[in-house]
């Protein structure tokens, strides 16, 4: 099914997943594109980018995910790029007076917009940033050894820090 919004569309996996199946095994199981057959019989190579962006497609719908495929550079609103990010549209407000992310206004309108790329570039660098942190943070307790204490003394501890 899908579902139209402002300007995309998003698309929902089927609810049986059996034809999305044996198409990404199809995929899967091919290196080179394939080849886009008309109903009238004529055959039409699918370029290499079309066929890993299908590729793509399928994986995420065999997921169960929806998908949306959408120019880079499209511009958004705040409230799409907060859903984009995941956060709340007065959080993404805040990020852009803090100048985390660009964006653009129109005239004298007090409307900001924001493309999806630099959105999108935002996310990956906030995420990698995290994992960096994450991987610091278990370098660190490796090297003090808090990963050799027993699980039952490490509950105990936590027991007795909860009881103060």
């Amino acid at each position: 099914m899908s579902t139209p919004t402002r300007d995309s569309v998003v698309v929902d996996p089927p609810v049986d997943l059996d034809e999305m199946m044996n198409l990404a095994k199809f995929l899967g199981s091919h290196e080179t594109p394939a080849i886009l057959l008309g109903p009238d019989g004529e055959q039409l190579p699918l370029p290499l980018p079309i066929y890993q962006v299908l590729q793509q497609v399928v994986d995420a719908m065999e997921r169960g995910a929806s998908v949306s495929i959408q120019p880079v550079d499209r511009r958004l609103t705040t409230q799409q790029a907060a859903s984009v990010l995941g956060v709340s549209r007065s959080t993404l407000l805040r990020l852009l007076e803090e100048r985390e992310l660009p964006f653009e206004r129109f005239g004298e309108a007090r409307h900001r917009r924001l493309r999806l790329n630099d959105v999108l570039a935002y996310r990956d660098r906030k995420s990698d940033e995290r994992r960096s942190r994450l991987e610091e943070l278990t370098r660190q307790a490796q090297e003090d050894g808090l990963y050799d204490v027993d699980a039952t003394d490490y509950s105990e501890a936590l027991r007795k820090a909860r009881k103060g």
